[in-house]
C-alpha cells in the first residue's frame, strides 16, 4: 500500500465513479483501477461494489476511506512543511478559534502578525472549543483555541494566553437588567439563545440546568454571534457571552456578571509530542510574546 494508491482510492470513494476520478487526476483509468486492485488484493477485501454506472464503498471500505483520509492529510502536511524548509517559505498558519474569540480578539492579533509576517498564509476554522480539542486529538487539525477545565485530554499542550468573564447578556427593559450580578442557576428560568453543540458556552448553561434539577429552556440556537446578539436585544430570549463581546456602550445590550464570577481561560491547543508546522510554530510564539507584554 502507497500513498498513491490511497489518494486513487479516496478520489474513487468521493466521485464514485473512476471515469471520474481519473479525468480529475488527469490519469488513464486503467491505472487507477490496477491500482485499487491491487490494493483490494492487498487488503484481501473488496473495497467497491462495482455496477455500470456508478461504485459504491462497502463496509470495508468505508472503514479504510476513514483511515486513509487521516493518511493523506498528515502525507500533505508533511510535504507541505518539507516544501516550505526548501523554499525558505513558512507557508501556513492553521488555526482553529471558537467564535466569540475569533470575532473579537483574534483579529487585531492576526492583522498584527500578518503585518510584521507578510509571506504567511493565514486559514481559520470556526469551531467551539470542545469540538476543537476532538479534532486535535484525532489528527484533524494541528491547532486550535480552547476552554481550559478541568479534565482536559492530556494528549493536549495547552498555551494559556488570556482571561475573561462569561457575562448574562440581556435586553435593557428585562426583568434583570438592573441587577448588578446573578448567580448561575438563574439561567434555568430563562429562555435561552445558545450556541449549538460544541461550544463550552453551551456547556456552562447546560450544567447549571443540572445543578437546578431543570433543562434549560433553549429558545433559539446559532452559532452566529451577529444572530444571538440580535436576538437577544429583541427579548426573544437571553445568552451568555464572554464580556469583550458586549462593551459597555452596547445600548441594546445589558451585560451583568454571574456572582461567583465565571472566568474563563482560553489557550492554545495542540497535541503532545506531535512538532508544529513552521507557521504555526511562528504563530503561537508571536501569541505567546503579544500576552507577556
Amino acid at each position: 500500500m502507497d500513498i498513491k494508491q490511497l489518494m486513487y482510492f479516496q478520489e474513487v470513494a468521493e466521485l464514485g465513479s473512476f471515469t471520474r476520478a481519473a479525468e480529475k487526476l488527469h490519469i488513464a483509468q486503467p491505472a487507477i483501477s490496477k491500482a485499487i486492485k491491487n490494493l483490494e488484493n492487498e487488503l484481501d477485501c473488496m473495497l467497491f461494489i462495482r455496477e455500470k454506472r456508478h461504485v459504491y464503498l462497502t463496509a470495508e471500505g468505508r472503514i479504510l476511506k476513514k483511515h486513509a483520509d487521516q493518511l493523506i492529510k498528515g502525507f500533505e502536511r508533511a510535504k507541505n512543511e518539507l516544501q516550505d524548509v526548501k523554499a525558505g517559505i513558512l507557508g501556513t498558519v492553521q488555526l482553529g478559534l471558537p467564535s466569540m474569540v475569533g470575532s473579537y480578539y483574534f483579529p487585531e492579533k492576526l492583522a498584527r502578525f500578518k503585518k510584521k509576517n507578510p509571506s504567511f498564509a493565514i486559514d481559520l476554522y470556526e469551531a467551539g472549543s470542545t469540538d476543537l480539542g476532538e479534532a486535535i486529538i484525532d489528527g484533524e487539525m494541528e491547532m486550535g483555541t480552547v476552554v481550559v477545565s478541568e479534565g482536559m485530554n492530556d494528549m493536549l499542550q495547552i498555551h494559556p494566553f488570556l482571561e475573561e468573564p462569561l457575562m448574562l447578556v440581556v435586553p435593557p427593559n428585562h426583568h434583570l437588567a438592573e441587577k448588578r450580578s446573578v448567580p448561575l442557576s438563574q439561567l434555568a428560568h430563562e429562555p435561552l439563545i445558545l450556541f449549538k453543540e460544541g461550544y463550552y458556552q453551551r456547556k456552562v448553561i447546560e450544567e447549571a440546568g443540572e445543578l437546578a434539577g431543570q433543562s434549560p429552556k433553549i429558545a433559539f440556537e446559532t452559532n452566529q454571534i451577529s444572530m444571538a446578539k440580535s436576538l437577544t436585544a429583541r427579548g426573544f430570549g437571553v445568552s451568555v457571552f464572554l464580556k469583550m463581546v458586549v462593551p459597555e456602550k452596547e445600548e441594546d445590550l445589558v451585560a451583568i456578571p454571574f456572582d461567583p464570577p465565571i472566568v474563563l481561560t482560553l489557550g492554545i491547543a495542540h497535541k503532545k509530542n506531535v512538532p508544529l508546522s513552521p507557521a504555526n510554530k511562528a504563530f503561537l510564539n508571536f501569541l505567546m510574546d503579544e500576552t507577556t507584554r
